[in-house]
């Protein structure tokens, strides 16, 4: 068993924040909780959020399942690097990854030269719990979600290891998450 260390003080999170000076980038398997986590992370640290596939849904004026079904995945690929890149210039702030963003090397390369990259890591289970909440995984419509979920995080562990940063989202409380990710952060930086 671990213990977590005590949060950060309302005056150690706002000294963090003047410390950061590019975006702060989450990155992991989908169903970790990176839209969830960065949107209260933001929120603390008075920092502005994006979620890079609301932006791309946004830019293309259709769903992300409705690019990779008409499109294909290459194309989405390419579409979510240039949109990362743009908010990847847009100075401090939190943004939420899809969980293929960082499994490609040209965004990889952008996240690691322009941003913190933080991997948020989880099990099997409580990744299955999580995207059984919602039908919108493209990747997830053809097969076992098990199968696919426990295949795609060992395919990908070696991307996301390049991340600077690693926390561990349990099944527990977002807020938990985002009370490692500010520890993590005041050390690193």
């Amino acid at each position: 068993m671990t213990i977590d260390a005590p949060s950060l003080s309302d005056s150690e999170i706002r000294t963090l924040a003047t410390r950061i000076d590019r975006p702060v980038v989450l990155v992991g398997m989908m169903g970790v909780g990176k839209s969830t986590v960065g949107r209260k992370l933001a929120q603390l640290l008075g920092l502005p959020f994006a979620d890079a596939d609301e932006e791309i849904e946004q830019a293309a004026q259709m769903s992300v399942g409705e690019i990779f079904e008409r499109f294909g995945e290459d194309y989405f690929r390419d579409g979510e690097r240039r949109v990362i890149a743009r908010l990847l210039e847009s100075g401090p702030m939190v943004l939420a990854t899809g969980g293929g963003a960082f499994v490609q090397p040209a965004t990889r390369a952008l996240i690691l030269e322009r941003g913190i990259a933080v991997w948020l890591d989880s099990d099997v289970e409580t990744l299955l719990a999580r995207v059984s909440r919602r039908d919108t995984r493209p990747l997830l419509r053809d097969g076992d979600p098990r199968e696919i979920v426990t295949r795609l995080k060992a395919e990908r562990a070696s991307s996301y290891a390049e991340a600077p940063i690693r926390v561990t989202s349990n099944p527990g409380p977002h807020g938990d998450t985002v009370n490692r990710i500010l520890q993590e952060l005041a050390a690193w930086l």
